[in-house]
């Protein structure tokens, strides 16, 4: 016998038992089930390092950034998803920064047209003053922003502390349902 034709021989038997192993192996495995991917749970979509305008009735509104951005559209309730936290400036008509929005993380509804920020949240309205809390919600159907948490206003001359609060969206004008107290500040 020739020196290919024994090697090719025991190549054959080689793979013979190979396969044997892997059907007699695929027998012994009746109850796998197949692997099912629920899409729903799947974003759509997913952006990374990410800087938009977005605008609304052809005026440019908002200028949002964020390191993460998923879209789930195949869900009940379609929304966006900002795990890694978002930056969202807000602009007048005339494009003057009305407010500033910091997170760690937001969730925007969009059937509802409702933002929901969560940790570390920190807004600036047009006049200077700084909002500090750990969750806040955008209606931006009805022009309402509010929070049922903890609330830091710093004005100028003071800070104001309250749980629950309610504001138009410059946060210009607003209310804490219950405040706890306010701190005057000298400079």
């Amino acid at each position: 016998m020739s020196f290919i034709s024994y090697n090719i021989k025991h190549v054959a038997i080689a793979l013979g038992a190979v396969a044997m192993c892997f059907f007699a192996s695929c027998d012994d495995k009746k109850d796998v089930e197949e692997a099912h991917v629920d899409r729903s749970k799947l974003p759509t979509m997913k952006a990374l390092n990410v800087s938009t305008l977005v605008s609304d009735s052809g005026i440019t509104r908002y200028r949002a950034t964020t390191p993460v951005w998923l879209v789930y559209t195949k869900v009940a309730s379609p929304y966006w998803s900002f795990p890694k936290g978002v930056r969202l400036e807000k602009f007048s008509t005339d494009l003057k920064t009305e407010a500033n929005i910091f997170c760690d993380k937001a969730t925007y509804t969009t059937n509802q047209k409702l933002w929901q920020l969560d940790g570390n949240v920190r807004v600036t309205n047009i006049k200077g003053e700084k909002f500090k809390t750990d969750q806040l919600f955008w209606d931006q159907q009805n022009g309402k922003v509010y929070s049922d948490k903890l609330i830091e206003i710093h004005q100028k001359d003071c800070i104001i502390k309250g749980h629950g609060f309610e504001s138009n969206e410059s946060m210009t004008q607003y209310v804490i349902r219950h405040p706890e107290g306010i701190i005057p500040v000298s400079e």
